[in-house]
């Protein structure tokens, strides 16, 4: 069996790769780096080293790797002939594999099984974004792709930080891991990957994810910055900020119980395992790494409005996330370019239209205010202290 997966960094080897290859895939790494593939080319393996609570060191081998500038020739046969695609590449990225991904389809000989794409991201419903993307190309038709390719959505979750120099192709992550799959898109066919949790319904998987993990994680960020902490390990240890991100948990469970029928019980569990995560001490993991790209993370339907939102519209006024949001337009760190674009937008819009910008809300909406008023306040902090 061979997997293509797209984006050979921490992620990809860290995770989905070592996954992949423990189901027992001859794993076929694709990616722009051309240091990195060549790294790979010239490796036998390498080794996931698991920390925290059961540490363990992993070794992945029987992998190959490609430059997907330099090989796409190569990277279409490998697509065509290939059981599964996979990648972790980043949501925006989707758009520049999709083309390579296409040809791979277009060229798999008749009588193949479908190819199962599967788009590891941290998004929801990424594979739509990837299978939109696909079928977009040009030659790609709906009958063309109709038994050559199923897309299936996924939940991914593993805690993979930056890395200390010298690793080489070695990878840290947390023991931790979630890979969550859509069954229905396989229909009896789906690919056994034992340390994957197949499911019949994903999105309360993908939310579940998003506003407790993603949206816990960017808060301890954004709250340990504005403590001058460097670590969010070292954020977690803080009474203040560990109460913080606390109450914005406890909202987003108040909604996801509503939402999505989890227990009281469950999802209190699930937070308790998540903040234990985060607290841990061998993920050398800063506030700068996990807050960097905040309009992204400050858009409509992500960690922060995407939870704000919804409870505002069933009549809750979301306190702790509206702290959350205002930790995070403080965050002013120079080397993020989405940083520096939000202070742009905050220093040169008026408090309604850089609310609209940043977020996503309409006017009308029950959030729009209560974040506007945030804004407005962090305009006034800007002007005060100009840089």
């Amino acid at each position: 069996m061979k997997a293509v997966h797209f984006g050979a960094g921490n992620i990809g080897r860290g995770f989905v790769g070592l996954l992949l290859h423990d189901a027992s895939y001859e794993v076929v790494f694709a990616d722009v780096a051309e240091e990195l593939i060549n790294r790979l080319k010239e490796a036998d393996s390498y080794a996931v080293h698991e920390v925290g609570e059961n540490s363990a060191v992993r070794t992945v081998d029987n992998f190959r790797a490609l430059n997907s500038n330099a090989q796409e020739t190569e990277l279409v046969q490998e697509i065509s002939t290939a059981d599964i695609v996979t990648t972790a590449v980043g949501p925006h990225i989707l758009k520049f594999v999709a083309p390579v991904i296409a040809k791979g389809i277009v060229a798999r000989e008749p009588g193949l099984a479908p190819l199962q794409v599967m788009a590891c991201e941290n998004a929801i419903n990424a594979t739509d974004i990837l299978a939109k993307e696909v079928a977009s190309q040009p030659g790609v038709t709906a009958a063309v792709l109709d038994g050559k390719a199923v897309f299936a959505n996924t939940a991914v979750d593993r805690i993979v930080p930056n890395q200390e120099a010298g690793q080489g192709l070695d990878v840290t992550v947390e023991t931790f891991y979630e890979w969550v799959i859509d069954r229905t898109a396989f229909g009896d066919s789906a690919p056994v990957i034992p340390g994957a949790t197949f499911v019949d319904d994903l999105s309360p998987y993908i939310e579940r994810k998003l506003f407790t993990v993603n949206t816990g994680h960017a808060s301890a960020a954004y709250f340990g910055f504005e403590a001058g902490l460097e670590k969010i390990s070292d954020a977690m240890a803080d009474q203040d900020v560990a109460e913080d991100v606390r109450a914005v948990l406890e909202e987003t469970k108040q909604l996801l119980v509503a939402k999505h029928g989890f227990s009281n019980d469950e999802q209190e569990a699930y937070v308790q395992k998540i903040l234990v995560r985060f607290s841990n001490p061998y993920l050398p993991d800063t506030v700068n790494r996990v807050g960097r790209a905040p309009l992204r993370k400050l858009s409509r339907h992500e960690r922060f409005i995407g939870p704000a939102a919804e409870l505002a519209e069933r009549g809750v006024v979301p306190e702790a996330l509206l702290g959350a949001i205002a930790a995070a337009l403080r965050f002013n760190d120079p080397a993020d370019a989405e940083a520096t674009e939000l202070a742009s937008i905050l220093g040169s819009a008026s408090p309604a239209d850089a609310t609209a910008r940043i977020t996503g809300l309409e006017p009308e909406h029950p959030l729009f205010n209560a974040v506007a008023t945030l804004v407005e306040e962090r305009q006034a902090e800007m002007a005060r202290t100009p840089a």
